[in-house]
């Protein structure tokens, strides 16, 4: 399964979503991707992500158990492995729980959270693909501030992607950040990252690939 996790105003509708969803499709595995409207709270947000994770999870186990596999931890067998996909804040969400979890991640001009200032982002703001406003509080800064990871214990299991012209996130603070992690950083493009297209049947076969 591929879980995308969308942007700070994003989401399932995005065009990275749609594009991602629709290869999966072509490519008979529309099953195998999921990705949730987030709520505003990050807290929250985690929340739903950790209960679609365990969800797959408990699935796959007993799919396992069923043709006499015993009980196996999420992501021991190939077929119960889950790749994060996040983009911007959701690079952030999907770095938690893939450190959390022990999964394998997809970081498109993903936020290095201990390094923005937050307090910019307290006020009104509104869904880009609804409409509807949200409130973003001080009380959701500490709640990204409390899922902070000061370095990554397992750099390996993400591929960071970065188009040098982001005009939202400076690149070069997820260059650092990610460092061991597979980099692919590339010239001009934006915080949209303009070359996705040209990703997407990659980044499906590295998630679809047997666990390590």
């Amino acid at each position: 399964m591929i879980l995308y996790l969308h942007g700070f105003t994003s989401g399932p509708q995005s065009v990275k979503a749609r594009a991602l969803g629709e290869r999966m499709a072509a490519r008979g595995l529309a099953a195998d991707f999921v990705c949730p409207q987030l709520p505003a709270s990050p807290a929250e947000a985690i929340a739903l992500a950790e209960q679609l994770i365990e969800q797959h999870c408990g699935q796959n186990r007993e799919q396992h158990r069923k043709v006499g596999g015993g009980d196996t931890p999420c992501g021991g067998v190939n077929h119960a492995k889950i790749t994060l996909v996040g983009s911007s804040l959701g690079g952030f969400y999907a770095t938690v729980l893939a450190e959390k979890f022990n999964l394998n991640a997809v970081l498109v001009n993903p936020a290095v959270i201990n390094q923005l200032p937050m307090d910019d982002f307290i006020g009104t703001h509104r869904w880009l693909y609804t409409g509807e406003p949200f409130e973003f509080t001080a009380q959701h800064i500490a709640e990204l501030r409390a899922l902070e990871l000061p370095r990554l214990i397992q750099p390996d299991r993400f591929w960071l992607m970065l188009e040098e012209g982001d005009e939202t996130l400076d690149y070069q603070l997820a260059v650092a950040y990610y460092a061991g992690a597979r980099q692919t950083v590339l010239a001009g493009g934006d915080h949209s990252f303009t070359r996705w297209s040209d990703y997407l049947d990659e980044i499906i076969d590295w998630s679809v690939a047997p666990a390590a």
